[in-house]
């Protein structure tokens, strides 16, 4: 396949196009408005760095963030699934009511609307340069890409480096066979709108972390004397994993660990390039992942910690995600959050941070800055949350410590291992017949339901979920919603 729906052209060479880039038109900053760097890993479990309590894995670059900063211990994604929680975090809104479900395959039909104002748009209004770098994941018509939503620069990949013909479950079949199953055998390495590599084969993915890495120092260089946002979003640890010649073999955790070190040393050197150029104290550097941990790949998975199942479940473990943040002299070091926090936050918090004026539609998210510099007594703003998944299922509500199951079907292993090598194991589906209640507090592992002692906390939460369900809806229970936006289409 030659090209992205026809529209997008090949660069002339790949080497030039890697590197190239442009900058933002200076504009109407204010004299100190912050920087924002904001990672985003891939398929990332709770346990997975150090500060976090991993084992077999060295996280210095990450465990130094958490001791300069603040580390989250409840923080939370919208959905548990590529686009839709890439969604939550760019527009501050549920994805659904955005219209973004799932994890959108090659050549989708939909993407983000240009109605929705991203991330970049919003601090583009005061002459932000702005990049993106990495798996992007929100429609790869070219009308979806990011350089069409507020950013100046982009390389990456449209969607998951999964998609379709390096899928684990499909390697052993033949090109014919791989075109047959899904019908799309490229994976496009994309700068700007151009297709600069039609096929990031097994050769070229173990080079995507320093090839984002470089682009990301790069860009940091070029904008040192104006304000700028920068979103790294690594294709990694999704399967399948690939890990550069200079971490392979290095931790003691095998190939997945090995990834997760690499993405360490990345996160250093966006550290490194921020103090050389003098920008330590001008720049919010937050990290955290889209999901967790893809628990069926086993050996080549994450690790959920202590929290229960994993990605494609509300549970605690597919959706509760390591966050840390560090901005020194604005955020104090070392200290802990125990209140939650969810991803679509962190756009209103970058728009009280940067002056910038939200969008006149409704979102989501609230501003968390008095958590996220960790103010003695702040308070999570929201009534609160809200996790759908599927086909617009409202799964679960959580308030404070409380958090009510709603009935639903998941997937889950059953308590038997993953996979090795690569080759998942196969879930099994489960009913939750009746609502449970888990007190997130004194039982992070979701064992026990307090449902029956607790008759008046689950009056309350259904009570918040029948309001929400008025919103956004909820295909469960049959109801259509009334405050969702229609995602972006191709014509």
């Amino acid at each position: 396949m030659k090209q992205l729906h026809g529209l997008i052209h090949y660069a002339a060479a790949l080497a030039g196009a890697l590197f190239s880039f442009h900058t933002a038109t200076p504009a109407s900053a204010a004299q100190g408005s912050p920087n924002v760097v904001v990672i985003f890993a891939d398929d990332m479990g709770y346990g997975d760095l150090g500060c976090f309590g991993a084992k077999g894995q060295a996280t210095p670059n990450l465990d130094r963030m958490a001791a300069e900063g603040v580390k989250f211990e409840r923080f939370y994604v919208a959905q548990p699934v590529c686009s839709a929680s890439r969604m939550a975090l760019m527009t501050g809104c549920y994805p659904n009511r955005v219209g973004i479900k799932g994890a959108l395959g090659p050549g989708a039909k939909v993407g983000i609307s240009k109605e929705e104002t991203t991330l970049a748009e919003l601090v583009k209004q005061n002459g932000y340069a702005t990049a993106a770098f990495g798996k992007w994941h929100l429609g790869d018509a070219p009308q979806f890409l990011p350089v069409h939503h507020g950013f100046d620069e982009y390389l990456g990949l449209p969607y998951s480096n999964d998609m379709w013909p390096y899928h684990p479950e499909l390697v052993n079949l033949n090109p014919e066979q791989r075109k047959k199953r899904r019908g799309f055998p490229v994976l496009p390495l994309v700068d700007g709108d151009r297709i600069v590599l039609p096929e990031v084969t097994a050769v070229e993915q173990p080079r995507l972390t320093t090839w984002y890495t470089q682009r990301a120092v790069k860009f940091i260089n070029a904008n040192k004397e104006k304000p700028f946002l920068l979103y790294l979003a690594h294709s990694m640890p999704h399967v399948p994993l690939f890990v550069s010649d200079k971490y392979q073999g290095k931790s003691a955790n095998g190939v997945y660990g090995d990834v997760i070190e690499e993405i360490d040393w990345s996160v250093g050197e966006v550290l490194k390039a921020l103090k050389e150029n003098g920008l330590d104290e001008k720049t919010l550097v937050i990290f955290t992942s889209d999901n967790g941990p893809w628990l069926s790949y086993g050996t080549h998975s994450g690790s959920a910690g202590p929290l229960r199942e994993g990605k494609g479940t509300v549970w605690e473990g597919g959706v509760r995600e390591p966050f840390v943040a560090r901005w020194p002299g604005k955020i104090p070091s070392g200290k802990v959050v125990t209140e939650p926090a969810m991803t679509i936050d962190i756009l209103p918090t970058v728009a009280a941070l940067t002056g910038s004026q939200l969008p006149d539609h409704k979102i989501d998210g609230r501003d968390i800055w008095p958590l996220l510099s960790a103010t003695d007594g702040a308070k999570n703003p929201h009534e609160a949350y809200y996790f759908y998944y599927n086909d617009n299922e409202l799964q679960a509500v959580m308030k404070g410590r409380w958090k009510l199951y709603l009935p639903h079907s998941y997937r889950t292993l059953n308590g038997r291992p993953g996979g090795k090598g690569g080759v998942p194991a196969l879930y099994e589906q489960r009913k939750l017949e009746k609502q449970e209640l888990y007190d997130l507090v004194s039982d992070i592992a979701e064992r026990t339901d307090v449902a029956a002692a607790n008759p008046e906390v689950v009056a309350e939460l259904e009570k918040l979920a029948e309001g929400m369900r008025a919103d956004l809806g909820d295909s469960l229970t049959q109801r259509a919603p009334s405050g969702a936006r229609l995602p972006g289409k191709v014509e």
